[in-house]
């Protein structure tokens, strides 16, 4: 039989994120966008929670409660409270489960105590392109070996680059396969310039330039085996596609909610026909993305092949949340349209899950 019901521990811990999301990132939510910055004392208060740390091996200080349905779970309702927060609170997964899942027990050893311990530290992973074409398995980025390093050349986007990070996962063409790349920051001729996007204000990303970057072949994640490379994006799209839920139903319930309280000739217009209908469809839309996911993470548990599931789920929640975002700035008609309310926020960000790959992982 199949059971679309989350067990009692994965519903007390979307209870307790959700409650989190609420109260803390709620309210700074505008701020955030305004300012393009993250509020600091959140982050802190999220790594407190251990929503990525309880992912990680208890070998290494973390939970050892790997599930990528809970962490579907997770990243909704963090999405629902601010897309922006809510990656950043989620970045240490870019670095720490590529590591767990694909790196060499040297590599273990050393990065992943980091997001087991007392302060947050975020991650960053560097796959999208600045090119009209970009394939995150095909990159132009160059991974050429000279001895007993690699010298990379090439550039990346949307690169997350929050304050007091320490490494970067750089994916690269090595010989024709894509293979990731551990970089400290500061490593020479890596240089990062900020980026201006649409949405996403309160999330830091750069543009990264690797320019003759020397790295020791023991950089390489997986050692000389390397690293599964389709799997680490097929769970990132698993990610971004429980986020895009999470944008999608936010915008929904501000719409709901205005248009049950704001009245023209004597009546709310939740009652004419037109924006109940346009409601309803909204809501039937979230619902069929969510089970997507749902079921792409399931898949991924289970330890099956997602890459179709993974495509179908971020694709359909990539559509949903641009829809229902926009639909939202409809039903409040000219409020829609001001920063006083969130949809013209939620739209901005929903417009860029068309872009964005890898901005999360589960």
């Amino acid at each position: 039989m199949i059971d679309f019901e989350p067990s009692e521990e994965q519903q007390m811990i979307v209870e307790t994120v959700r409650q989190f999301a609420t109260n803390e990132l709620r309210p700074h939510a505008r701020d955030a966008n305004e300012s393009g910055k993250l509020p600091a004392a959140v982050l802190t208060q999220a790594h407190e929670l251990g929503l990525v740390a309880n992912a990680i091996d208890d070998a290494f200080g973390g939970g050892g409660e790997r599930s990528a349905v809970t962490g579907a779970l997770v990243a909704e309702e963090l999405a629902w409270g601010d897309l922006g927060i809510g990656l950043a609170i989620l970045s240490p997964s870019l670095l720490a489960l590529p590591i767990q899942d694909h790196g060499t027990d040297a590599q273990k050893a050393e990065c992943l105590p980091r997001f087991t311990g007392e302060r947050f530290c975020p991650g960053a992973l560097a796959l999208v392109e600045p090119r009209f074409d970009a394939d995150p398995l095909r990159p132009e980025t160059s991974a050429r070996r000279e001895g007993e390093e690699y010298v990379l050349q090439g550039s990346k986007c949307f690169v997350p680059w929050i304050d007091g990070g320490e490494s970067v996962l750089v994916v690269a063409d090595d010989g024709g396969r894509p293979q990731g790349f551990l970089l400290p920051r500061d490593t020479a001729g890596l240089s990062a310039t900020p980026e201006s996007n649409m949405g996403l204000e309160a999330l830091p990303t750069v543009l990264l330039s690797l320019d003759g970057v020397r790295v020791p072949v023991a950089a390489r994640l997986g050692g000389e085996n390397g690293a599964n490379l389709p799997a680490l994006l097929a769970r990132g799209r698993v990610a971004l596609a429980a986020t895009a839920v999470g944008v999608a139903r936010a915008a929904f319930e501000v719409a709901r909610d205005y248009a049950k309280e704001r009245e023209t000739f004597g009546a709310p217009i939740a009652t004419r026909q037109a924006i109940a209908f346009k409601l309803a469809d909204m809501a039937i839309e979230i619902d069929g993305a969510r089970l997507l996911v749902w079921e792409a993470a399931w898949i991924l548990d289970a330890g099956q092949d997602v890459a179709r599931a993974a495509v179908l789920a971020h694709q359909q929640a990539a559509r949903v949340a641009l829809e229902v975002a926009d639909a939202a700035v409809q039903v409040l008609g000219g409020h829609g349209y001001t920063r006083e309310y969130l949809p013209e926020m939620h739209l901005r960000n929903a417009r860029g899950f068309a872009s964005f790959e890898a901005l999360v992982l589960v």
